[in-house]
């Protein structure tokens, strides 16, 4: 065993700390935000069943998670589906690195935004901050266009914030447990819209 793990202990109180407060945020989350995580599943659903689209952004971990909740739309989630339309606006580097250059690089959504978004879609942003230039401007390019606007974000406030549509906070200071706790949130919403749409289709 290498030399810093010889005495183990720490690193098992490590991890059993770490599962302790994602668990006492989850509980938190599940206690006092179920009911707009149900709404963003709601807003999710409407807009695909009334054949729109979802975009969705973010930077870094949470472009990465952007990515990962499109994945589940496109491909599927639990069960086997029809794939649904989403697109994620971080992946396309010849797109980025051009308006990045071109415009800077809080255009970089905002300017795709305003060339594929359409009334009715959603976008889903995804800032641990809530702070991130790029994801402000991208929701306000998604109010301008007509589209429903979602927001995952940290505990700090932002009222350039206000204007969306919902907004979900995860009221803690980590970034790491931040970004979980938007997974979970994001598997949530999928499972969710896949349960609606099957209800949807049995309806018919």
């Amino acid at each position: 065993m290498s030399a810093p793990f010889e005495d183990s202990g720490w690193a098992t109180d490590r991890v059993s700390e770490s599962f302790g407060d994602v668990a006492a945020l989850a509980d938190r989350l599940r206690q006092n935000s179920a009911t707009e995580i149900v709404r963003a599943a709601e807003l999710v659903y409407e807009s695909i069943r009334s054949g729109h689209k979802i975009l969705a952004c973010g930077n870094g971990g949470s472009a990465a998670e952007a990515q990962h909740f499109v994945a589940e739309l496109v491909g599927r989630f639990l069960t086997e589906r029809e794939p649904l339309a989403g697109v994620a606006l971080t992946v396309d580097t010849s797109v980025l690195t051009a308006i990045g250059n071109d415009y800077g690089y809080e255009e970089v959504f905002a300017r795709q935004v305003r060339a594929i978004g359409q009334p009715d879609d959603v976008l889903l942003a995804i800032s641990t901050s809530g702070q991130s230039p790029n994801v402000l401007a991208a929701l306000a390019a998604a109010r301008d266009q007509g589209l429903t606007t979602i927001a995952l974000v940290g505990a700090e406030s932002n009222p350039d914030l206000d204007t969306c549509d919902l907004v979900i906070s995860i009221p803690d200071s980590s970034t790491a447990r931040i970004q979980e706790m938007h997974l979970v949130i994001l598997h949530l919403i999928c499972d969710m819209v896949d349960i609606a749409l099957e209800a949807d289709s049995l309806s018919r």
